[in-house]
């Protein structure tokens, strides 16, 4: 994985120490909250409900394990022993002071992280496909050119002030993991008729009040321009990107304003200018930072284990974990493993000190010493060994990291909602925490088959509900916590934007809400049939019929299901 040259410690450095002496400055009043507002914010820090929260980066997802032990020694020293997982590959911590911030990011830098860029108008965290380098579908690794332009990215004077808040991913694969299609810049890895290495760009992409999908306005860039192209593209959003109004300030709002077509000819026209400038890609530079990300040392393994065999013939919850959370890897004798955060009774995407460190001792036991975090708030292990996956799944149930879900209904996306943030017209985790508990049977759960849910507190999507096959917003009802229901969204090859199957529902209702969406599903599914075909062959009327046929009501009486 990457790791900081001079240049990267130095910046670090000295932003913590400038950081420092600001959050010295606010807490003499020197600084106003107004005034101090804008720096705490360049530096990932939110002021929520009940306390600070702060956001760390992790780019493209990749950490080591002693990154992952300073995440659990920041949760068990600074906040409430644990920390979230969010859908931009960051963690947060929602119980942070001030006066011990400044402490935090020095922490940090120690292990080579930072909370630079995690919030304001700026080139947010890059994300990517989690599982980069290993996935058996990979056209290429895209991390060396997401770590090319995390550098370019960081502080780039021009682009510090942007209209809106701006987010990139990089996909490698045949499959899109990186959900290119809802950010404001997606790069899909690409080959021409010659073999050259190039990107599909997608522009214009992203979700909240205006939920879009990206626009392609180049089938193929070379590798070479990634830098050149993407500074055309921010200089025509910079110039033209409205600023008066910021509920239509994204860049989606001007690539549909004027048309994608006019927005590429505006793109190309800049691009014209600057295209062989110095921000040109050579060879040289792409091989510097290749270099961090050569494959492990694997050994040579048999491609099948008879020892493995046996044990997954007989013994039916590994055999339900391999099938859901363990994925081809293109080594043979190794695999992809995911780490679900999806226990029921646990906030999806949250994580105790203990089980940061327990990971931690994973990947050093068994991933040579990384680890991934994922867009759908897991955590991955990329390299581990066929004969060592038995004991690895007897390790990571026994500390609740086990739960043979990913894919499945209860492997919920989800935002801290109104229990912590400030923008939330309602809770997310008790509504997550109702209906994984209502479904809490896995063969239920295998046999309805791949399904996302997806649950965000408000408008701003941070959740994801748009793309969830399912979603969920929370939304005020003359000052009471309602939610409104979509359905047929979805990421990757395939993306859509769910449609909202009608009046919106109170708390108590969600999990009947969600099990008469099942049970249309059911009745109308041919063979094999997904959640997501059965829904985009059908559409939205069954179901809307199905789930408003009759009034649901609670039940009070003692022993009685509470949401029927």
């Amino acid at each position: 994985m990457y790791r900081y040259d001079q240049y990267d410690h130095q910046i670090v450095k000295e932003r913590a120490a400038q950081y420092r002496d600001q959050v010295r400055r606010r807490l003499s009043d020197e600084l106003t909250e107004d005034e101090f507002r804008p720096l705490r914010l360049q530096n990932g820090l939110y002021l929520q409900r009940h306390a600070y929260m702060l956001r760390i980066a992790v780019p493209y997802g990749l950490l080591s394990s002693t990154q992952m032990r300073t995440f659990a020694q920041i949760a068990r020293k600074y906040d409430r022993g644990y920390g979230h997982f969010t859908t931009r590959q960051n963690i947060q911590y929602n119980w942070i002071e001030l006066e011990q911030t400044p402490d935090i990011l020095d922490l940090l830098a120690s292990v080579e992280m930072h909370a630079i860029q995690t919030s304001g108008n700026c080139i947010r965290n890059i994300t990517s496909d989690e599982y980069c380098g290993v996935a058996a579908d990979e056209i290429i690794d895209p991390r060396p050119y997401a770590e090319i332009m995390r550098q370019w990215s960081t502080f780039h004077p021009e682009f510090a002030y942007l209209p809106r808040k701006f987010k990139m991913a990089y996909n490698g694969a045949a499959e899109d993991r990186a959900a290119i299609a809802v950010h404001d810049i997606g790069y899909t890895v690409v080959k021409d008729a010659q073999g050259e290495i190039g990107f599909k760009v997608m522009v214009g992409g992203g979700m909240g009040r205006t939920p879009i999908l990206g626009s392609v306005i180049r089938d193929f860039l070379p590798w070479q321009h990634m830098l050149t192209y993407t500074e055309a593209i921010m200089r025509v959003y910079n110039q033209y990107g409205r600023r008066d109004n910021m509920y239509k300030a994204r860049i989606k709002i001007l690539v549909k304003a004027i048309g994608a077509e006019e927005f590429a000819r505006q793109v190309e026209e800049e691009w014209a200018d600057i295209k062989d400038g110095p921000s040109t890609l050579t060879v040289e530079e792409f091989k510097r930072v290749a270099a961090y990300f050569t494959p492990p040392a694997y050994e040579t393994l048999p491609a099948a284990d008879a020892r493995f065999e046996q044990l997954k013939a007989e013994n039916k919850g590994f055999a339900n974990w391999l099938n859901r959370n363990v994925r081809p890897h293109k080594v043979p004798g190794y695999a992809i493993v995911t780490l679900s955060l999806k226990k029921t009774g646990v906030p999806p995407g949250d994580a105790t000190a203990e089980q940061m460190d327990f990971v931690a001792d994973l990947a050093d036991c068994y991933s040579f010493n990384e680890l991934r975090v994922t867009h759908e708030q897991n955590l991955v292990l990329a390299d581990v060994k066929q004969a060592d996956l038995f004991a690895l799944w007897e390790q990571a149930k026994a500390n609740g990291l086990a739960t043979p879900n990913i894919g499945l209904l209860t492997d919920i996306i989800c935002c801290p909602g109104g229990d912590f943030c400030s923008l939330a017209n309602a809770k997310s985790i008790p509504i997550a925490e109702a209906i994984a508990e209502r479904f809490d049977n896995l063969d239920f759960q295998h046999d309805i088959g791949d399904i996302e849910l997806n649950i965000s507190g408000c408008i701003n999507a941070c959740g994801h509900h748009h793309v969830g096959n399912i979603g969920i917003l929370g939304v005020d009802k003359d000052g009471a916590e309602w939610y409104q229901v979509s359905i047929g969204g979805a990421q990757g090859n395939e993306s859509s934007i769910g449609k909202i199957i009608g009046p919106s529902f109170s708390a108590h209702q969600m999990p009947v809400v969600i099990e008469r969406l099942l049970e249309v599903y059911v009745r109308e599914r041919i063979e094999d049939e997904r959640f997501i075909e059965t829904t985009r062959r059908i559409g939205v009327a069954p179901f809307k019929e199905h789930v408003y046929a009759t009034p649901i009501k609670a039940k009070h009486n003692a022993g009685e299901d509470a949401y029927a």
